[in-house]
């Protein structure tokens, strides 16, 4: 849950800096909200969610 509260909150807030910028405008960026809201409720989303949760791990294991 904290893992997949973290990530949405980190793409929103690279979406916001997308859009303000320029490099995305909002017509495209509400299609991919929309995209990944449709996604989430499909078959293929456990999947999804076992593999960022593997990077995750990896990323948490990697010691510096």
């Amino acid at each position: 849950m904290a893992i997949s509260l973290s990530v949405v909150l980190l793409l929103a807030i690279i979406l916001v800096v997308l859009i303000r910028g320029g490099s995305i405008k909002a017509g495209p960026a509400i299609v991919a909200i929309l995209f990944g809201f449709f996604l989430a409720s499909t078959g293929m989303a456990p999947s999804i969610n076992r593999f960022m949760d593997s990077i995750a791990d990896m990323i948490n294991s990697v010691s510096f």
